[in-house]
This record gives C-alpha cells, sequence and structure tokens, in this order.
C-alpha cells in the first residue's frame, strides 16, 4: 500500500514545479525519502481527539506515507504512572492508546526534549516499555547514559541512516545518566564523538541529529544554535534538523548541508498565533553522499490542534543549488 501511495504522490515532491526550472543531479546510489515532523503532543486536545476515535494525523496520513522513513519528537511521555513535575507550568502525559496511531504513521520516535520526564522517573521507564513491546523505535532517550546517545540505525534500500537525539533546553535534571533512565543532552564532545561513531562503529552511511533547542517564539534561530549545527556538520553530520521553539525558523547551508532550525509544531493545541500554529513537515532525499534534495510542507493546525497540509508549499532545495527557492503546487486532497 505504501509503495502504491509513493507511486501516486511522486509528482508531489518532485522538485521541479511550475515555473522553476531544475537541473536533475544523478543520484549517488539508492535513493531513501525521508519525513520529519515537529513537536507532537498527544495529550490535552489532541488526546480527546484520539479519546473520541479520531486520528489527528489523517490529514498528513498519504504525505507521510510517501516517505521511506517517518520521524516524529515526542512532546510528551506516553504512560499511565508517575506525578507531575513541582513547579513545571505544563506538563504532557499522552494515554497509551495513542500508540497505534504513532506505530502507524512513524516509524522513529525523537525524545530528547524538555517534556519526556514531564512525570519523573518511573513514567519514562513505562514510556520505554510501551515503545519497545509495540515495535516504535527511539532515539535520543533511554533506560542509561549509553543508551541515550546511541544513534537509532535505519536500513533502506542498503542504505544506513543513523539518526541521534539532543535535547539543549533547560531544566537539564532529567538527562541520562550511567544508571539513570533519561534523555540525552548536547555536550559539544560528546556530540562529536557520537556522529563519529554513528559511522565507525555503527556502519551508518549518513548521520542525521534532530536537535530540541533555541529560544520559544523567536523565528531566528540563536548564536548558540548555529554554532552547534556548524560543529555537527564538521564532525560529520549530513543535515541538522531541529524544534522546540514552537515556530519555524530560518533554514541555511553550511558546506552543502542543509541546517533547518526548527519545524515548529505538527499536533499541538493551546496557541493563539498563526506562528506557532504554523509548522512545517521536512522530506529530504538521500543518497549515499548525503542530502539530494529538501523540501518543506507547510501545516497550519487547527483549535484541536490536528495539522492540515496547506495548498501551497514551503521551500525547495536540491544538491547544486546555491539556497531554496518557494515552492508551488496543489497537495493531495486532505
Amino acid at each position: 500500500m505504501r509503495h502504491a501511495i509513493r507511486t501516486t504522490l511522486a509528482a508531489v515532491f518532485a522538485l521541479a514545479g511550475p515555473g522553476r526550472a531544475m537541473a536533475e543531479t544523478p543520484p549517488a546510489g539508492p535513493t531513501v525519502s525521508i519525513a520529519v515532523v515537529g513537536d507532537v503532543m498527544l495529550d490535552d486536545g489532541p488526546g480527546q481527539v484520539v479519546r473520541r476515535g479520531r486520528d489527528p494525523f489523517a490529514p498528513f496520513a498519504a504525505i507521510l506515507d510517501a516517505a521511506d522513513i517517518r520521524v516524529g519528537n515526542l512532546e510528551c511521555v506516553v504512560a499511565t504512572g508517575g506525578t507531575p513535575e513541582p513547579g513545571k507550568p505544563y506538563t504532557f502525559r499522552a494515554h497509551p492508546r495513542t500508540l497505534k496511531l504513532l506505530k502507524r504513521h512513524f516509524d522513529a520516535l525523537a525524545l530528547a526534549n524538555n517534556h519526556s520526564g514531564d512525570y519523573g522517573p518511573g513514567a519514562f521507564r513505562e514510556m520505554l516499555g510501551l515503545l519497545d513491546r509495540e515495535g516504535i523505535a527511539r532515539f535520543g532517550g533511554g533506560h542509561d547514559l549509553a543508551q541515550a546517545h546511541e544513534p537509532l540505525v535505519i536500513e533502506r534500500h542498503g542504505l544506513r541512516i543513523a539518526l541521534l537525539g539532543y535535547n539543549e533546553f533547560f531544566p537539564r535534571w532529567f538527562e541520562a545518566d550511567e544508571d539513570k533512565p533519561g534523555i540525552a543532552w548536547s555536550e559539544d564532545e560528546q556530540v562529536r564523538q557520537d556522529i563519529r561513531n554513528a559511522r565507525l562503529r555503527h556502519g551508518a552511511d549518513l548521520v542525521i541529529p534532530v536537535m530540541h533547542w533555541g529560544w520559544e517564539h523567536e523565528r531566528i534561530a540563536s548564536s548558540r544554535q548555529r554554532a552547534l549545527a556548524r560543529l555537527m556538520i564538521d564532525a560529520g553530520a549530513d543535515a541538522v534538523v531541529g524544534g522546540h521553539p514552537h515556530v519555524t525558523q530560518d533554514v541555511e547551508q553550511y558546506r552543502g548541508k542543509p541546517i533547518i532550525y526548527s519545524l515548529g509544531n505538527f499536533v499541538f493545541d493551546g496557541f493563539s498565533d498563526a506562528d506557532n500554529n504554523t509548522g512545517w513537515l521536512l522530506r529530504m532525499d538521500l543518497d549515499r553522499s548525503g542530502v539530494r534534495a529538501w523540501r518543506t510542507v507547510v501545516a497550519h493546525i487547527d483549535r484541536q490542534g490536528i495539522p492540515h497540509p496547506a495548498r501551497t508549499e514551503g521551500a525547495c532545495w536540491q544538491r547544486g543549488q546555491d539556497s531554496a527557492t518557494a515552492c508551488t503546487g496543489d497537495l493531495p486532497p486532505p
């Protein structure tokens, strides 16, 4: 079924839209597509949508299914136990009923964010067990420090793609330790070593860090984000993808490799501003030499926290171009 959808949607993701002639670059071996979305929060409004038997991902299902690999940042803990972290203004805990939908629409979930520890270590351990039992791959968090920093390597069409996840937003108390569950924190030297290990010890052809960083509601990436993104690419990352600010941020290329600083929200309610209710699905086409092309699909989020694909897309880039261009062209009906 997913193969048929990919074939049907091939035109949706063709980079040469109306009025834009782009030179086709021959792929270096097999090509793998990956779709990445920002914050997925399945408590509150989206949680009620799921409880009523609806699927908040349904409007984007065809676009997600057109990719070989589908990745999201899980901006909540999925559990029944635990207690809210004292003094934290917002805590999110989703019911395990959401797992079937997560498995349907995603191949991997990033756990390195500032809400994975909202209900304490017990709820986090419960979530790890639930994800493992459901067969949902995860990265950026684990039962101890080594597991939190271990890359998730996904192989498609003979191409091995390593995903790493890191949080940079305080408080830091929920960082994993040698004998404590938690998430991965982005200490610079550790990040360098993790990227190198993904290639040398885990046999990855490509490495993509997924970051939780920056300041909330800021449309321009901070100097820290920019410095860390360059450090990761210098260490061998093929692209850097970020989130957390609840808005989309600027995009750039460094050494010919894309940096998408923030994808914004994807499934999330409780925001009144249009910027907070606009996110991106990022689609990247990869080959053995790196990112061959990428494009963004704009998501408009309704009052229930459900994303809907916009009729006009965001930005496109193809290897060999100096910068991204505006995308045009219709999407399939929601």
